[in-house]
């Protein structure tokens, strides 16, 4: 049994920057709607997941809020070109076959979490679509990225990226990434790191002195002296942020996961990709409802 994750807002913005310009006769944006179009098509098809769902961030948890109230902070509010396509996608995605959910307050990365070491115990394969620093925590035997990046995969193709493959990239094994990430901060999520201290440097620390706290209990340990004055006069700042990016792993499941059944309702996604005047992925949409004889919904697998 397969079931596949994918971070709903890393696909929106991919999608969005990736295509640029597209709208239909009305004059309204479809760039991240036929992208993310593409996206999903491509995922369903390459992996062949027995379930799968798209989970979309949904506000902030106040856990990391109350820890740190400048979190995010940076972001730059969404483009108004994106919010109407944000909406059509996150009532739409299930046409395509996957269920698409959030949780008020839960950021994704948690609810994603959550289900893929739910799946996980259960038995299953679990594949998790995203670019996500703090989800490559996860990796496991049981529990692969999908990766089409350049730097990981030849153009059009995939690779499922492992705990040999995350630990190449990150010079960590996967457990340890969250203590390099408690060291140097993440910019992109508005947590600062300690200063002086970049990857390198922390990647080096986690290898030989083992998690933040370990590292925190024997500072006599660190051999270079400045970056031991580093590490204590930052030692709240580090157990903050280590606190910040822990994954929820056991969050309450809105579905269960056995449920997310991948159904393809091909008379509404046509009707809805023509509205868009999407006219080649249409045709191969509707090529397709052909072949599978698709009167009314489709189960694929």
């Amino acid at each position: 049994m397969r079931l596949l994750l994918v971070d709903g807002h890393y696909y929106l913005y991919r999608s969005f920057y990736a295509i640029r310009g597209l709208r239909n006769s009305r004059g309204e944006p479809t760039n991240a709607i036929y992208g993310y179009a593409k996206a999903i098509r491509k995922m369903l098809a390459d992996l062949r997941p027995d379930r799968a769902a798209v989970i979309w961030d949904c506000g902030l948890p106040e856990r990391r809020t109350t820890l740190q109230p400048e979190y995010k902070q940076n972001r730059t509010a969404m483009p108004d070109d994106l919010r109407p396509q944000e909406d059509w996608l996150q009532e739409n995605i299930p046409l395509f076959g996957p269920a698409s959910l959030s949780v008020q307050n839960t950021e994704a990365d948690d609810l994603i979490a959550s289900y893929a070491l739910a799946a996980a115990r259960d038995g299953a394969e679990v594949v998790i679509a995203t670019n996500d620093k703090d989800i490559l925590q996860l990796t496991s035997p049981a529990i692969r990225i999908y990766s089409t990046a350049k730097t990981d995969a030849e153009p059009g193709g995939f690779v499922l990226l492992g705990e040999p493959e995350v630990q190449k990239k990150w010079g960590v094994p996967p457990c340890r990434i969250a203590d390099v990430l408690a060291l140097t901060g993440d910019a992109s999520d508005n947590i600062p790191g300690v200063p002086g201290i970049g990857d390198k440097t922390a990647v080096s620390l986690v290898n030989e002195h083992g998690p933040v706290e370990s590292l925190l209990s024997n500072p006599d340990a660190i051999a270079n002296p400045r970056i031991r004055e580093k590490i204590l006069s930052s030692k709240e700042q580090i157990l903050a942020n280590r606190e910040m990016v822990r994954l929820d792993e056991d969050l309450p499941l809105p579905s269960p996961w056995e449920s997310f059944t991948i159904r393809t309702d091909y008379p509404a996604l046509i009707a809805a990709l023509r509205d868009c005047e999407f006219k080649g992925l249409l045709a191969e949409v509707e090529a397709e409802a052909g072949k599978a004889g698709a009167g009314a919904q489709q189960e694929l697998f």
